[in-house]
Order: C-alpha cells, then structure tokens, then sequence
C-alpha cells in the first residue's frame, strides 16, 4: 500500500488504536503510583485538584465544536455530551461529580474551582485542547475525543486500586467513575464511527491519527507536570496548590 492510498477503515481503526496502546497515559508511572497506593494524601489531592480544570473544559471545548457540526444529528449527539458534563439542572453532571471528589479528599470547593492552586503545565495543556478542538477542523476535533476507546479500562483500574489502597477513599468519594463506564464507550462508538466514515484520503487519516497522538500527549503531558512537581523531584511552582504534609 502506497503512502497516498487511503487505508481501509479497519486498518485505521487498527492503527488508532495502537496508538493507545503505546501512548495513553494509563502507562505513565504517575497513573501506576496512584493506582497502586503509593501517593499521600496530599499527592492525590493535587491530581484531583489539577484534574478539575481539565473536567471543567470539556463542555467548554465540546461547545466550541457544537457549533460548527453541520447537521442537526451530530449536534444532538455532541449535546448529549454537553448534558453529561455539565448537568440539566436536575441531575447532577460529571463536574458536580468531580467535585465530591474533591470534597471527599477534604479540598476547599471555593479554591479548587478559582483554579488558584493549578499547575502552569496543567492549565497550558487544556487550554491547548479546547484551542485545537476550537482551531482544527471538524474531523480532526472528534478525532481528539477518541482517547475515550482506551478510558472504560482505566476506569476500572482506578476505581478497583484507589478503593483498596486509600483509606480516605470511598465509594462515593469516586462517583464521578460510574456513569462514565457507559457514557465513554457510547461516545467513542460514535466517534470512531464518525473518523472511519468520514476520513477518506490518506491525508484525512493521517490528521485523525495525528489528532488522536496529540491528546495522548496531552493527557501525558499533564501527568508529567503533576509527577515533577508533587513526586520526583517534588518542586511545585510558585503559587500552585503545597500539600499539608510537604
């Protein structure tokens, strides 16, 4: 097959998803130290305070994209998601959910939602997902959101992990997890349906699977700021969130 070809929707889904394989940040030794009981409380209080700001965005970036889906069923589909993070009103979404994490870890609400305490890294990474998903095209900015084919087993592995090894974890500290174990897969279904069908020169693939490298090194990223400054060698910035016992 010749660079210019386009691959056949099989091989491109086999290939996005060799780049989870190798990329998705459930590999990074951050991910592995918090799964498996090795971060204080105070480190696991900066993940999820840092955290937040990229939960808080995703309606944000997926509103930049609602806008200009060019039929009224990929806007409802894309809304759904909208509804998922941010509430009806009624129910509460994934960032009210987040929240009680934070809540459960004994973080001050007011101060994780001023966003005083992010890491610079944190807050330049998922500026710069909104600003791709806002800037790039169409095809490219569901493309981003493929990471959630790899999500459903990192779910799992934390929830299964943090419960075991934290005892200032609970169940209903981590309600966030739940519902996402059902909204992920639904959402990458369509995604992936989406890029298979729609993508179809060699150029148009290769900017999916660019899209897709790019949020794994987002999310990496992202972990990378957090394992420096909270971990090894352990030298938050100035103004970011100082856990209690450093």
């Amino acid at each position: 097959m010749s660079d210019a070809e386009p691959l056949p929707p099989e091989e491109l889904e086999r290939r996005l998803r060799a780049i989870g394989a190798e990329r998705y940040h459930s590999l990074h030794p951050f991910h592995r130290l918090l799964h498996g009981g090795k971060l204080t409380r105070g480190q696991v209080q900066a993940w999820a305070l840092n955290r937040y700001y990229y939960q808080a965005s995703i309606p944000r970036k997926d509103a930049t994209l609602l806008a200009r889906l060019p039929t009224p069923e990929l806007r409802r589909e894309w809304r759904r998601r909208l509804v998922d993070h941010d509430g009806d009103g009624v129910r509460p979404g994934g960032i009210e959910r987040w929240l009680r994490l934070t809540d459960g870890l004994g973080l001050d609400r007011e101060y994780v939602t001023s966003l005083r305490g992010l890491l610079p890294a944190t807050r330049f990474a998922v500026d710069a997902y909104v600003a791709f998903v806002r800037e790039r095209s169409v095809l490219e900015a569901v493309a981003s959101s493929l990471t959630e084919l790899f999500s459903p087993a990192i779910i799992s592995e934390r929830v299964e992990g943090m419960l075991r090894n934290y005892d200032f974890i609970s169940a209903d500290t981590l309600a966030y997890f739940a519902p996402r174990l059902t909204q992920a897969p639904q959402d990458a279904e369509f995604a992936l349906a989406y890029v298979k069908r729609e993508a179809r020169t060699r150029a148009e693939q290769e900017l999916v699977l660019g899209a897709l490298r790019f949020k794994c090194d987002l999310l990496w990223a992202q972990l990378d700021a957090l394992h420096f400054a909270y971990v090894e060698p352990g030298l938050p910035p100035p103004g970011a969130f100082r856990p209690e016992e450093t």
